[in-house]
């Protein structure tokens, strides 16, 4: 009988990691935006919050003309097919005299999670805070959210502990004194 010896011949083919790429998001894109709103709403648990329609995404982010688009959107791809997504906005900062951004959503589907695509879109946020000499960048993390806070922490991010969002919407937004 006649075996090949073991730890000869070719070696196993090398698993290669697929490509991660991120562009910004076009106006085609607003179902596939819609969409990533809402598995991030379903991850955070707040699924019964979402009343964005892919209409109202196409009108506010995609606006016709000149005017300034609400936020923006980057899509990031693993292997050419559209994983996750982060949407930004610009805002100002009185105390430092410079714009800066706040991250509104960072989302990656879960098979696509530890390939660094989180990783890659929050880098080109940075990147963008960076050239337009932004004094800082931005966001919130829901408290439960762990995975996501050791990834921010890993990237350099520290929590302010001094500060509590506060938020008027719906019925109380509509309610509040004209002036």
């Amino acid at each position: 009988m006649h075996t090949k010896p073991r730890g000869r011949g070719r070696p196993p083919a090398a698993r290669t990691a697929p490509a991660i790429s991120v562009r910004p998001a076009r106006r085609a894109d607003s179902a596939l935006i819609l969409r990533f709103i809402r598995a991030l709403a379903r991850y955070e648990r707040l699924i019964g919050g979402v009343t964005a329609t892919e209409s109202a995404i196409r009108r506010t982010l995609f606006p016709a003309g000149r005017r300034e688009p609400a936020a923006r959107v980057l899509i990031g791809e693993v292997g050419g097919r559209p994983a996750g997504f982060a949407l930004y906005f610009f805002n100002y900062s009185t105390f430092l005299a410079r714009p800066g951004i706040y991250l509104e959503d960072i989302f990656v589907e879960p098979r696509s999670r530890r390939l660094g695509l989180g990783r890659a879109l929050l880098l080109r946020i940075a990147a963008q805070a960076r050239r337009r000499r932004c004094g800082r960048l931005e966001w919130s993390v829901l408290d439960w959210n762990r995975p996501a806070i050791d990834f921010y922490r890993r990237l350099g991010a520290r929590p302010l502990d001094d500060w509590t969002v506060f938020r008027v919407a719906g019925a109380a937004l509509r309610r509040m004194p004209r002036s």
